[in-house]
């Protein structure tokens, strides 16, 4: 590791005086021709401040200031310790031009509320009742398959993901208006980057910018499938149909009781709007499809790098479940039984997480350590970049489940790894992924061996999550 230059001298404005760590001398935007610096790869500016600087490292980006922190102390004192003092960051806050004020990009009392009214949703009875359903679902799809059939298992993980959130979310299976939402969500996927490096890009929407114009036009096609979702679920509750167990039903349905309960002084409880419910529904699609589907196709490339792993899961996998003619699919319960699949899961989540980095933006001046930052400083943070830190995860590229076993994880620092976030934001429907990605790993690698076709190229894509940059093809080897 490179040794860290000194801090930036302190700078005074009125009162208040800040003391800013090393880092990058000149603007960033000077650094384009460096080989750290790739707009469309961000890892690597993380990986340079990380390995040249330490713990923590500044730079500025136009007027921003701008810290980047590499240290799992650092991560609780800006998520929990000074967690009020924050607010989310501007690619973040970008995302409201497509999720609005959903949980993901709320704040405040609001989003306080919201999370309120979502909780029950992701209770675990409710939950629970997702998991037969997955399994199913997952045999399906590994029933379809031949022995020595070669396809895309990043492709074949979102078709399947795909299933899973329409049962889940809406109570329908893949439909002509689920296909469509998820067409438009990709195509403003592919359009991320666009949108959060064009400043201010929420005040331009009404001119006729390229970029701009094919984003307006998928975000209207989103609105009007999602409206029409929307209404036809407001019809069945309003005419006191059954609940019928989907994510959206509840939503419709949930109250805030601490809005009040209906007498004079009190309003009534209320709900959601249409717009509230609108932006919660995209929110849910995109994070309970995009990264659980990212996430397990990391797995089963990692699995079949590493067939030691892959062989001690499959004994654990028929040891709860059986083999041959005499197995079953795997439930809830067996969801304490299949712990290394469950470590395996994690592992995999160290190394490739599906929500790669995070950022907050302070509201009041800031002091880390020996240093100070102004009001209005970005904070960013890479689970990608911690979790596979040396000083937490030795041999940090080596892919190891054990790391995830109860005495190594109590043994490291809460934020060595955070793949669901932390703090008053953390991830509403984690332990929805972790059943639903265990469950689907247990499923699939009952019948079938995934082989790595080799000569692809691998590599990371950093959009609003960690996917692969190419196809991933295996081939399906029967057991």
């Amino acid at each position: 590791m490179k040794k860290a230059r000194t801090s930036v001298p302190s700078k005074r404005t009125g009162e208040a005086e800040y003391r800013l760590p090393p880092g990058l001398k000149l603007n960033l935007p000077f650094y384009l021709f460096k080989k750290f610096f790739r707009p469309a790869d961000p890892i690597a500016l993380f990986e340079h401040l990380a390995l040249t600087y330490g713990p923590i490292a500044h730079y500025k980006l136009g007027l921003a200031n701008i810290a980047f922190l590499n240290d799992p102390e650092l991560v609780r004192e800006v998520l929990i310790n000074q967690g009020s003092s924050f607010i989310k960051e501007r690619t973040q806050r970008r995302l409201k031009i497509l999720l609005g004020e959903g949980l993901i990009t709320s704040e405040g009392a609001f989003h306080m509320r919201q999370r309120r009214i979502a909780a029950p949703a992701f209770h675990r009875q409710r939950i629970a009742a997702y998991g037969e359903g997955m399994a199913v679902r997952a045999a399906a799809m590994r029933d379809s398959w031949q022995p020595g059939q070669t396809f895309d298992v990043s492709a074949a993980m979102m078709e399947l993901s795909l299933e899973i959130v329409a049962r889940t979310l809406f109570a329908t299976e893949v439909t002509d208006d689920v296909r469509a939402i998820n067409r438009e969500v990709n195509v403003i996927m592919g359009l991320y980057n666009f949108l959060v490096a064009l400043p201010r890009a929420e005040r331009y929407l009404h001119l006729p910018i390229p970029g701009l114009m094919q984003f307006k036009r998928s975000r209207r096609k989103l609105d009007s499938v999602v409206h029409r979702i929307l209404e036809e679920h407001r019809c069945y509750v309003a005419a006191g149909g059954a609940d019928r167990g989907d994510l959206l039903s509840m939503l419709v349905s949930a109250r805030d009781e601490e809005d009040g309960a209906g007498s004079q002084e009190e309003p009534a409880a209320r709900g959601m709007t249409d717009e509230q419910l609108r932006d919660e529904v995209l929110t849910i699609f995109l994070a309970g499809y995009e990264t659980t589907a990212n996430a397990l196709a990391w797995t089963w490339y990692l699995l079949s790098q590493n067939p030691e792993a892959e062989a001690r899961m499959f004994a654990e996998i028929v040891s709860v479940l059986g083999a041959g003619e005499s197995s079953r699919l795997p439930t809830l319960e067996d969801l304490p039984l299949l712990r290394y699949t469950e470590q395996v899961f994690a592992e995999s989540m160290r190394l490739y997480p599906p929500v790669w980095a995070m950022g907050r933006e302070s509201t009041r001046p800031i002091e880390l350590g020996e240093y100070r930052f102004p009001a209005g400083t970005y904070f960013y943070f890479s689970q990608y970049i911690i979790q596979r830190d040396p000083a937490n995860f030795p041999d940090p590229l080596r892919f190891d489940p054990d790391r995830f076993s109860p005495e190594q994880k109590a043994a490291r620092p809460r934020f060595a790894y955070f793949p669901f976030g932390g703090g008053g934001r953390q991830c509403i429907g984690e332990a929805f992924a972790w059943m639903e990605g265990v469950l689907i790993l247990a499923t699939i690698a009952q019948k079938w061996r995934l082989e790595f076709v080799p000569g692809q190229q691998v590599g990371v894509q950093p959009k609003i999550t960690l996917r692969p940059k190419f196809p991933m093809r295996m081939t399906a080897r029967a057991r």
